[in-house]
């Protein structure tokens, strides 16, 4: 294709990704070096028929002169990155000073903000992200065995909980589970414990989350492994039954590798997503128990007294580098099997 032509096709891609992604990325990346002004105060007497009374207030009009002056706020450094809501450099060194083992190190970790919200993020990943590719494939697999006047129904089935809106999915899993829900009471009654709360236990919240995760990603990967899986040649399958072949060992042994590459695209999209986990925390309303670098950044921007961007601007910026640490491995495999067919 002459350059001129691929460049033609191209330009509009390439201007949208600089517009919606490359300019966002580097305005929250610039954000995240500035904190908020520091509040200008000044003392007011307020006088009535019982005397006069001093009172501290912010000046309204010096802050907002500050804010014409500098807009972005005041500049910062690293310190967003290094104080105790990010990396809280300073509070891990102590820790790590001084301790009382691996316990105590782990639990007074989960007190810092940043790292309990690391802890489930990655545990989401890493347990959501293969027991649905599991989930999606064995799915899969029993659906193109069915009869084809089964299948339609079957698959319209399998995909409900990727129609499901997940903010919509996870209320609708709150609800359920509340005490006065069908599930809520249903344990409350197989356990004989009126009391039992999933919101009160720590472990059967993050329980209830990474079922729900492996629940809502499954369709995804059932799809795209469905898609695969006609594409497999059925000359090799049938050359595999007439040597003695298994089900399952013409599952491990033809499939699989033919699916490879499908489970390598699957991987990377859903680590992407579950990285960013964000709408069961909200849903669930299990912030108590439950954070993810998504919900800090969405705490940083709504649930403060006012907007806090440079911390948002770091929490952000760091789950990028994390996405991008955690594709790596993927991306370099796919790397080198590449340059493996094109040698």
């Amino acid at each position: 294709m002459p350059h001129r032509t691929f460049f033609a096709f191209m330009f509009p891609s390439l201007l949208a990704m600089v517009l919606f992604i490359t300019l966002p990325i580097f305005s929250v990346v610039v954000q995240s070096f500035y904190v908020q002004h520091d509040a200008v105060l000044t003392t007011v007497e307020n006088c009535g028929p019982f005397g006069c009374q001093s009172e501290t207030r912010v000046d309204t009009a010096a802050m907002a002169k500050l804010r014409a002056e500098a807009p972005m706020g005041k500049f910062a450094g690293f310190s967003n990155y290094l104080n105790r809501n990010h990396l809280a450099v300073a509070e891990v060194g102590a820790i790590f000073s001084d301790n009382n083992g691996l316990s105590d190190i782990g639990a007074r970790l989960m007190n810092l903000p940043f790292y309990r919200a690391l802890a489930f993020t990655l545990a989401y990943c890493f347990f959501v992200t293969p027991l649905a590719m599991a989930l999606g494939f064995a799915v899969a697999l029993a659906v193109n065995t069915i009869p084809k006047l089964l299948r339609g129904p079957t698959i319209f089935v399998s995909l409900l909980p990727m129609i499901i809106t997940p903010l919509v999915g996870s209320l609708i899993l709150s609800w359920m589970f509340n005490p006065a829900g069908i599930l809520g009471a249903g344990l409350q009654h197989l356990t004989g414990d009126p009391t039992l709360s999933l919101r009160a236990s720590p472990a059967l919240t993050w329980a209830v989350l990474l079922t729900y995760g492996v629940w809502t990603n499954g369709p995804f990967s059932f799809v795209v492994f469905y898609a695969g899986l006609q594409t497999v040649p059925q000359d090799t399958l049938e050359s595999a039954k007439l040597d003695g072949a298994s089900r399952w060992q013409a599952v491990r042994y033809v499939i699989i590798p033919h699916l490879m590459p499908l489970a390598t695209f699957v991987a990377l999209v859903q680590l992407m997503d579950n990285f960013r986990v964000f709408e069961p925390i909200v849903g669930f309303s299990a912030e108590a128990n439950a954070t993810s670098l998504s919900w800090l950044v969405y705490n940083d921007l709504v649930s403060q007294d006012s907007a806090q961007f440079g911390s948002a601007g770091a929490t952000s910026v760091i789950t990028i580098i994390g996405v991008l640490i955690l594709l790596a491995p993927v991306l370099l495999r796919t790397w080198r099997d590449f340059n493996r067919k094109v040698v």
